[in-house]
């Protein structure tokens, strides 16, 4: 039965923060929650695992109310949320006991993710000497991406069925972001419900089946990715020529978004439009190098239902 939100509403005083936000996940999978900023999103994470009061809606997980004690949740906050002056192995065996892991299998588990994600200098650090013990770093020690790596080891510490990933990605470099991707694309692979919220908007993609996009506190667009994608139809070419084609493309009436050089992104109405500019420049001899019709991107659907609003 999955997870079901149904009609999360939350307000501040006449200011109406998340509007009646629903969907549901009926199978194992990725869902993105996507804004802008101020949008509702993390409101709406944090009512969902009941850290924030609602003023309206329920969370369902196979049909009872998600509690901490019906379902094994890990959760990846978006700002750092460790404690600066304690040692992190402390930290990390204090939430494996909030979430009811043994003390041993915590010790397991914490060798284990320490390795994949790079992390056994901030938490085995090696004796100097016998008399001289080497105290594990502190997390206000840490930098951003390394603290984003213990904050990921919190999370995945219980083994979730449920994983909430708010920015997962924030702050870490391509090495270490490619890292996460491989752990997130495991944990699919093993069956878990994750809804991601972020910023980019290729990762999503990469990732996500079904997304919402909210805007000031509303629902704008909702559901399967790829057929929201398809309901658009083939209207993005990429172009690249090797003599000026920008008479051609005026004559076949597709519009120049960008340009760069004899290379062009441009907007046309479908693939009749699209074939007949290709027509015409070969005709005329031009020497078509790239000739790219695709749906378009994520990012520039989201562009296009919300950036109206935030000129």
């Amino acid at each position: 039965m999955g997870l079901e939100v149904k009609n999360l509403h939350k307000k501040y005083g006449d200011k109406v923060v998340v509007d009646n936000l629903s969907f549901e996940m009926k199978d194992p999978g990725v869902y993105a929650l996507l804004g802008t900023n101020g949008a509702g999103k993390t409101t709406s994470i944090r009512m969902m695992l009941g850290m924030l009061a609602r003023d309206g809606g329920e969370v369902l997980w196979n049909g009872q109310p998600l509690t901490t004690e019906n379902c094994n949740v890990g959760y990846l906050a978006e700002e750092r949320g460790l404690y600066p002056k304690y040692s992190l192995m402390d930290q990390l065996m204090y939430f494996a006991q909030l979430r009811g892991v043994s003390k041993e299998e915590a010790k397991k588990r914490i060798r284990y993710w320490a390795e994949r994600l790079g992390a056994e200098e901030y938490l085995f650090p090696e004796k100097k000497s016998k008399k001289a013990k080497t105290k594990p770093k502190l997390a206000d020690q840490l930098s951003k991406g390394n603290q984003q790596k213990i904050q990921f080891m919190i999370a995945l510490i219980s083994d979730p069925e449920l994983l909430i990933l708010d920015e997962p990605l924030s702050g870490l470099d391509p090495v270490n972001t490619d890292l996460f991707k491989g752990i997130i694309r495991e944990e699919i692979a093993a069956g878990k419900y994750l809804i991601m919220s972020s910023h980019q908007m290729a990762t999503v993609e990469e990732f996500c089946t079904d997304i919402t996009i909210l805007d000031r506190s509303k629902t704008v667009l909702q559901g399967h990715l790829g057929k929201i994608k398809k309901s658009y139809g083939r209207v993005n070419l990429k172009l690249k020529t090797e003599q000026e084609a920008e008479p051609f493309i005026a004559e076949a009436g597709a519009r120049i978004v960008t340009k760069k050089e004899n290379e062009y992104q441009l907007k046309v109405e479908g693939e009749e439009q699209a074939n007949k500019l290709l027509a015409s420049l070969i005709g005329a001899g031009v020497q078509v190098v790239t000739f790219d019709l695709r749906e378009p991107s994520l990012h520039e659907i989201f562009v296009e239902k919300v950036g109206d609003y935030h000129e």
